[in-house]
């Protein structure tokens, strides 16, 4: 009798723990698909997004709903992807059988990578001192400028390649990877701005 009467007692604290449980989960997933909607929503004002919607959304749990920390993800997505750019750029100007030419524009172009990163890493820092500050305008215009800044110095990389005589595989995918990061900071960009217009 005893052993049923504990039986029946633990078969009601696992049902009362599947059922909190369940509840903890379908709320995590609620939030979830919030957080998902918000940026997919978000990312339909810039001007490529699905890309900006496939490199944010993994970040959903921390952006939440929150246009700043959605704009200082999109930011640091960008940073990751010039850094990772630039160092594969320095790796193919290494390359043999490159000519003199095709050399000089992937040096070129570290340089304004290079540049990129400097000016995506101060719009990063600059967007840390906003709860800081009250100069909100001011931040933003500066975070704007740099990240203009960076947009201009990859489409100046990009244009380097133009007509080059370059390996073709090599070509594409110096072209891709430049564009992608173009994109990334265009839709930080929007994003950036987006911010400022809510906030202003």
């Amino acid at each position: 009798m005893e052993r049923s009467s504990a039986l029946a007692n633990l078969a009601t604290k696992l049902l009362v723990c599947l059922a909190i449980c369940s509840y903890i989960i379908s709320i995590s997933s609620a939030q979830t698909s919030t957080n998902t909607q918000f940026i997919r929503t978000s990312c339909s004002k810039t001007t490529y997004p699905r890309l900006c919607y496939t490199s944010l959304s993994s970040h959903a749990n921390l952006i939440q709903t929150s246009p700043k920390l959605l704009t200082s993800t999109a930011l640091n997505v960008t940073l990751n992807k010039a850094r990772s750019t630039s160092a594969m750029m320095v790796r193919l100007s290494r390359a043999h059988g490159m000519k003199p030419r095709e050399v000089g524009a992937m040096q070129d172009c570290v340089e304004e990578l290079s540049s990129t990163v400097d000016e995506l890493r101060r719009s990063i820092h600059e967007m840390g001192q906003i709860k800081r500050s009250s100069n909100f305008g001011l931040i933003m215009n500066d975070v704007q400028t740099w990240v203009s800044a960076a947009l201009t110095d990859e489409n100046t990389c990009s244009d380097g390649f133009t007509g080059s005589t370059m390996n073709g595989n090599t070509k594409t995918v110096v072209r891709n990877a430049i564009l992608t990061i173009a994109h990334l900071t265009s839709n930080a960009l929007a994003l950036i701005n987006r911010y400022a217009e809510l906030q202003g």
